[in-house]
């Protein structure tokens, strides 16, 4: 058995299906990305000295109630059940206010100066989004 029903018909039909859609909220809107970053490869890009103890990725996480956090996970720690090593005060915040420390090893270096590992994170998220 054929139904025919006019063209017009189905596609009011459909339009009104996506019409009545709601629209993601932007306040829930959650957006990650990473970088791989090597100390081999880093002066080709930055001015800084590469800031890390090993290599591995700068990872950010978005959150639009708490801002952009970054962070630095070494290669062979970058899991769902890794903590990196937080690299801005969002990153440092979220971790405090969730009772968690990093748990990955190797880290920073002493004296570091985390500016272009920072913006790298933050470019992440940016051009994630």
């Amino acid at each position: 058995m054929r139904i025919n029903l006019p063209r017009w018909l189905i596609v009011a039909a459909a339009l009104s299906i996506v019409a009545c859609t709601p629209t993601q909220d932007e306040s829930h809107k959650f957006v990650s990305g990473h970088i791989v970053v090597h100390e081999v490869f880093w002066g080709a890009d930055h001015d800084t000295p590469y800031p890390f103890t090993t290599d591995g990725e700068i990872s950010c996480v978005y959150y639009p109630d708490f801002g952009i956090e970054v962070y630095f996970e070494p290669f062979g720690y970058i899991e769902d059940s890794s903590i990196g090593t937080p690299l801005n005060k969002a990153a440092a915040d979220a971790l405090k206010r969730d009772g968690m420390e990093p748990n990955v090893p190797y880290s920073i270096k002493e004296g570091a100066d985390l500016s272009d590992a920072v913006e790298i994170g933050l470019k992440a998220c940016r051009d994630e989004d």
